[in-house]
């Protein structure tokens, strides 16, 4: 398989990465129940296209990161945080997580950020393993933060800097 071509998001996008997210849905990364119809637009007032790096194989999309300003404040504009990533099913373990990961942080250096969180559930090792293999440190644990699927989950706080590599 070759190597995804990551892309800034465009509005059009929005409705194949609607379904890409309802179907990559599962207890092991989503806090929020599983999506129902009717279903909510992918891009919102805060989830902009531009804040949103695409994946595509062979002209499909098949991979998603979302980078944001977790805060308006002046005082965070140095961090970025990731709040989504996922990869198609059929596209799992040929390096597309590790493409968005990598370019989600180039983009937050082109933005002038130092510094990249984001929050993992505890019981998620695959996405773990990556963060951590990608410079990411576990900096908290929520320790039975979120009840699902019948047992509590811990919520990892993650986080790196942003220095070249």
């Amino acid at each position: 398989m070759s190597d995804p071509n990551i892309r800034v998001a465009v509005p059009g996008d929005g409705e194949v990465l609607g379904e890409l997210d309802r179907a990559t849905w599962s207890t092991l990364h989503e806090v929020m129940p599983q999506p129902q119809p009717p279903y909510r637009p992918f891009f919102d007032e805060h989830h902009r296209p531009d804040g949103c790096l695409v994946a595509e194989l062979a002209g499909s999309v098949v991979g998603y990161i979302r980078l944001v300003r977790p805060t308006p404040l002046a005082s965070n504009a140095h961090v970025r945080q990731i709040q989504g990533l996922a990869v198609a099913a059929t596209a799992r373990r040929h390096g597309v997580g590790r493409a968005l990961l990598r370019a989600a942080c180039a983009d937050a250096r082109r933005q002038g950020a130092t510094r990249i969180t984001l929050r993992v559930l505890g019981p998620n090792t695959p996405a773990r393993e990556l963060y951590a293999a990608e410079g990411f440190a576990v900096e908290g644990v929520l320790p039975g933060e979120f009840h699902l699927a019948g047992r509590y989950v811990d919520d990892v706080l993650m986080g790196r800097g942003l220095t070249a590599y």
